[in-house]
């Protein structure tokens, strides 16, 4: 059965690159637009991996994450930040919420896929 990953990011047109790339490699996607959004749909339907921004309107991406560690069913789910932010101290801070890895926007379709097969085994 195909992985669902759900992709969370207030820009419409990067939720719709990754939903494109990921969908192109058989992935189920959901998608958020802000952290907030994004809770409200995972805890209605887990997945098996989020991709998340860091800037974002009503919660951003480290609060999400934040939160979605609180809830047992997202403990071990792995959390991928792709955000602009490539400041160590945001890296760290991410890291510290449980961010699983980091990716630097513009990425690369292939760069995406890799980091996800990485972490989804």
């Amino acid at each position: 059965m195909a992985k669902t990953i759900m992709t969370v990011d207030d820009s419409s047109s990067v939720r719709q690159m990754v939903t494109l790339t990921l969908k192109g490699e058989g992935y189920n996607v959901v998608e958020g637009v802000d952290g907030r959004d994004a809770l409200n749909k995972l805890k209605a339907n887990p997945v098996d991996m989020v991709i998340t921004d860091l800037n974002m309107p009503n919660m951003d991406g480290i609060t999400l994450i934040r939160e979605l560690r609180a809830l047992p069913a997202f403990k071990f789910t792995p959390i991928v930040m792709l955000t602009t932010e490539s400041q160590a101290n945001k890296k760290t801070e991410g890291k510290d919420a449980g961010a699983t890895g980091w990716i630097v926007k513009p990425f690369k379709p292939a760069q995406l896929l890799q980091v996800v097969k990485k972490v989804l085994g």
